[in-house]
C-alpha cells in the first residue's frame, strides 16, 4: 500500500448512501454523510487534488451543444476542460461533483428504452453510488494509476456491498462501462465527465477480466495505464472479496 498522509474525507450528498458501504475498510455511511479514511480506504493513494469543473456550468454550458464535422464531442469536452477545469484537493467536492455526473447518466428516464429488462431502478443506484466513489481513484498524465480504491473492482465491490452474484455485479459492469450500449448515451458520457475533468476509460475487455476504470486526463498514456494495471489487480480482488458477507448455514 502507498498512502501520502491526507485528511479523512467528509462530504455530505444529496440522497442516503446504502449502509452496507460500511462493510468495506476505511469507509462509513450514515445516510446521506459519507466518511473515508483514505490510509484505510485505499490501496494506494498518492495523489490528494483532482481535476474538475463545476456540474453545473457543465449542465448549462456543454450538455447541449452537438458535435460537427469540424468539432467533435470529444474535442468539445477537452477544450472545456481547458477553459474551466481546475484543480482541487477538497475530496468532498470530488465526491458531490461525481454524484451529480452519475445521477444525470444514470437516470432512471433510460429504463423504458434500454431493451435490458434484467436492469432495474435498484441497480441505478448501485451505479451511481459506487461510480461515485470511484471518482477518487486517479490516473496521471503519463500513465501512472495513482490512487486506486476498492471501487477500482467495480464487481467486485458492488457485491460486496449489495449482496449480487457475480453474473449480476458483471452485469453491472457492462452496463457501467459499456454507455448504456447506444451512441447517444456515450456522447452523454463523454460530456458529463468533463465535469470529472477527463474520460471514462476502463483496463478490461470483458466482465471477466475485472480490470476496473476511471476518469483519465485526456493524453493519458493507455499503454502505461494497462502495464501498472496489470500489475496489480489480482492480489486487489482478492482483498476486495474477503469483506464478502456469507449467510450463515
Amino acid at each position: 500500500m502507498t498512502t501520502i498522509d491526507t485528511a479523512t474525507i467528509t462530504v455530505e450528498l444529496p440522497d442516503a448512501f446504502d449502509p452496507r458501504w460500511n462493510r468495506l475498510p476505511g469507509i462509513q455511511v450514515d445516510g446521506r454523510r459519507i466518511t473515508i479514511d483514505p490510509a484505510e480506504h485505499f490501496f494506494r493513494f498518492e495523489s490528494s487534488t483532482w481535476l474538475v469543473a463545476d456540474w453545473d456550468l457543465v449542465k448549462a454550458q456543454l450538455l447541449d451543444v452537438e458535435e460537427t464535422s469540424e468539432s467533435a464531442v470529444e474535442q468539445l469536452a477537452l477544450d472545456f476542460i481547458k477553459n474551466h477545469g481546475e484543480s482541487t484537493s477538497d475530496a468532498a467536492r470530488v465526491l458531490a461533483t461525481a454524484y451529480g455526473v452519475y445521477s444525470y447518466l444514470f437516470r432512471e428516464e433510460h429504463l423504458a428504452g434500454l431493451g435490458l429488462p434484467q436492469v432495474t431502478a435498484d441497480h441505478l443506484h448501485m451505479l451511481r453510488e459506487a461510480a461515485t466513489l470511484m471518482a477518487l481513484n486517479k490516473v496521471e498524465l503519463d500513465g501512472h494509476i495513482s490512487n486506486v480504491g476498492p471501487c477500482w473492482f467495480f464487481p467486485a465491490a458492488t457485491c460486496v456491498v449489495f449482496d449480487l452474484d457475480e453474473a449480476t455485479g458483471g452485469m453491472l459492469d457492462e452496463v457501467y462501462h459499456g454507455g448504456w450500449f447506444n451512441e447517444h448515451r456515450r456522447i452523454e458520457s463523454i460530456k458529463a465527465h468533463a465535469a470529472l475533468g477527463g474520460r471514462l476509460v476502463h483496463g478490461c475487455q470483458s466482465v471477466p477480466d475485472q480490470s476496473g476504470g476511471v476518469v483519465a486526463p485526456y493524453g493519458a498514456s493507455m499503454a502505461n495505464f494497462r502495464d501498472d494495471l496489470a500489475e496489480f489487480k489480482a492480489g486487489w480482488i482478492e482483498q476486495v472479496y474477503a469483506h464478502r458477507v456469507t449467510a450463515a448455514k
